[in-house]
């Protein structure tokens, strides 16, 4: 294929994708939102909904390394367009039952961990395809749409369920999120997942290998590429505090502040807001030439932030001043995650090898999950023995210690091999006294 017509294919899977992940993802936000909605309404009991949460967290942390195997292994494009049919007939499925038996809890515990599995094989399958639908001046922009994707179905996605749970039946929500799999299944099934796949340019003789081979092939892969260990490393701890800092948000702002309901959601929604902004910026620039450094830099702002979040149990505000308060504070964390999260993404894009990149992604997947519950069970654990403001400065000042010593200078040189031209200032010459 010609050079202009594989930059015109660019540009429609540039755009393509934007609205295939947004109505993807928008339908789960809508999704989960109503579902949990329904079950809080219906029984009244948090287990129930608590159970939800587990059926959409546990099966990525099991079954991510095997949706990484099958990015590296199977075509791409038939992995995205077989998880989303699987979606359309799991929700598709639900809807059955619930007119011929009612909705019951087990059928939505079985729906949810369907589509969190669908999801998972799909999302890890679209990123690790990013730098075969684009050409590489474009893999930034193609991760702001993506952030941007995810930024507006975080802010519309509860508004939308929400007016919809009041609007119209149960059934007929379901028939909407069918729908807007459809779609997002018709317009995935139009790309070429091989447009700029490397592999496809050359032979690559590949070795009969076992699944479990072909797993761990994936981690030596990663334990080879110091930098790329790191990054996993600092997403890691990042994932882990960022507990911390969920947990402790919510318990300062409803248990120690007493913010009424409705401004505690306006705060959060700012998050999104600042996420969405970041990611349009970052999509109209030109592409981060030390991506590593940015998002040190946002790190080190995310830490400082989560320290900040205790000023108000240490200063008085007032009430407004507080919801002021935690709305820019909110928002500028949206903001900082974006420069944390794009810059560190189309690094691993371009980095790492296109067959080994499923497996990476998988795996961060796996751990970064993992971490989750872990983290939400220890710091409401601490939240509920320490004063918050002790648990959130500790925090961060953990967090902050690990970052900046992972990605210290010694490693940013390594992966910005330009860095220490440009940092090292020209010797002064000698001026000579006589």
């Amino acid at each position: 294929m010609e050079e202009s017509m594989k930059l015109k294919k660019a540009t429609y899977h540039l755009w393509t994708f934007t609205i295939s992940k947004l109505i993807s993802t928008f339908g789960v936000s809508v999704f989960s939102f109503g579902i949990s909605f329904y079950i809080l309404s219906v029984t009244g009991s948090a287990t129930s909904f608590a159970i939800v949460l587990i059926c959409s967290i546990l099966p990525r942390v099991l079954v991510a390394p095997f949706a990484g195997y099958a990015a590296d292994k199977y075509p791409k494009k038939m992995i995205v367009i077989v998880a989303q049919i699987c979606s359309v007939l799991a929700v598709g499925g639900l809807l059955v039952v619930s007119l011929t038996f009612g909705l019951s809890l087990i059928a939505i515990y079985i729906t949810q961990i369907i589509l969190s599995i669908t999801s998972l094989f799909s999302g890890v399958t679209f990123s690790s395809s990013i730098a075969n639908l684009v050409d590489d001046a474009r893999i930034q922009k193609a991760m702001s749409f993506n952030q941007m994707s995810m930024s507006i179905a975080s802010i519309g996605g509860p508004a939308v369920g929400g007016l919809l749970f009041g609007l119209v039946s149960m059934k007929m929500f379901l028939i909407i999120h069918m729908v807007s799999y459809i779609i997002a299944v018709i317009l995935e099934s139009t790309m070429d997942f091989n447009l700029y796949s490397k592999k496809a340019a050359e032979f690559i003789e590949e070795k009969k290998e076992t699944m479990l081979e072909n797993m761990k092939a994936g981690i030596t892969y990663l334990k080879q590429h110091r930098v790329l260990s790191v990054i996993v490393w600092v997403a890691l701890v990042i994932n882990f505090f960022f507990g911390a800092f969920t947990v402790g948000y919510s318990y300062i702002l409803v248990e120690e502040l007493k913010v009424q309901s409705a401004h505690f959601g306006i705060t959060e929604g700012s998050m999104s807001i600042g996420m969405l902004l970041a990611s349009i910026y970052l999509a109209a620039r030109k592409d981060i030439k030390f991506p590593l450094i940015v998002s040190k830099r946002g790190i080190i702002i995310m830490g400082l932030l989560m320290a900040t979040a205790t000023l108000p149990l240490l200063v008085t505000l007032s009430y407004m001043g507080i919801v002021s308060f935690y709305f820019v504070l909110m928002f500028s964390f949206g903001v900082a995650m974006i420069f944390v999260n794009t810059p560190i993404g189309v690094m691993m894009q371009k980095q790492i090898a296109e067959e080994y990149r499923g497996r990476v992604f998988g795996l961060l997947e796996t751990m970064a999950m993992s971490l989750m519950p872990l983290a939400m069970v220890l710091f409401g654990f601490l939240f509920d023995i320490v004063p918050a403001q002790y648990v959130l400065l500790a925090s961060s000042s953990i967090m902050l210690a690990a970052v900046i010593y992972m990605l210290r200078p010694s490693v940013m040189k390594q992966a910005h091999p330009d860095l220490k031209v440009e940092m090292v200032p020209e010797p002064i010459k000698a001026v000579s006294t006589q």
